[in-house]
């Protein structure tokens, strides 16, 4: 048996299952809870990155949730147990996708939002559409509820950052 290197990444075809800009994402996702550097994530970071999302677990629940995670069946990951953990929620929680009556509300919501038709929705209409139903909305309010929704970060949102919002 094996045993790999200290400090050396164990090749995994979990990598296949994503696309670039995911993994990338994933990588850099992994790098945040990876907080001392190096190369796995402890129950303790684990926590840490859980508690600043809000959601908090007792301790022995995220050792469970590392354990479990972990090619080893210790408390600490590395980025391929990381990758298989993702993918494994990503199984339980498939992208739902809109029927045929949800993309023609969805689509029609969105309009009303698209002052100017040009299919995307900036901030000044967000701000206008959400007065014209007199729901008043801050400053923080609305670059929130942009900075949530446009995924792609040009300062707009398109139809599919609109529907994956509201989904």
């Amino acid at each position: 048996m094996s045993v790999p290197c200290s400090g050396r990444r164990r090749s995994s075809s979990i990598k296949k299952e994503f696309s670039e800009k995911e993994l990338k994402e994933l990588r850099t996702a992994f790098d945040l809870l990876d907080r001392n550097r190096d190369g796995k994530v402890t129950t303790r970071e684990f926590k840490i990155m859980l508690n600043n999302l809000g959601i908090d677990l007792k301790q022995d629940t995220v050792e469970e949730l590392i354990r479990s995670a972990s090619h080893a069946g210790k408390e600490l990951i590395d980025e391929n147990d990381f990758l298989k953990f993702v993918k494994q929620i990503q199984d339980l929680c498939p992208i739902r996708t809109p029927t045929d009556d949800e993309e023609m509300d969805l689509l029609a919501a969105f309009k009303v939002f698209d002052m100017d038709n040009d299919g995307f929705i900036t901030k000044d209409e967000l701000r206008i559409a959400m007065e014209m139903i007199g729901e008043e909305i801050s400053e923080a309010q609305l670059t929130h509820i942009m900075n949530q929704a446009d995924t792609d970060k040009d300062g707009k949102i398109n139809y599919k950052e609109f529907a994956q919002l509201l989904m």
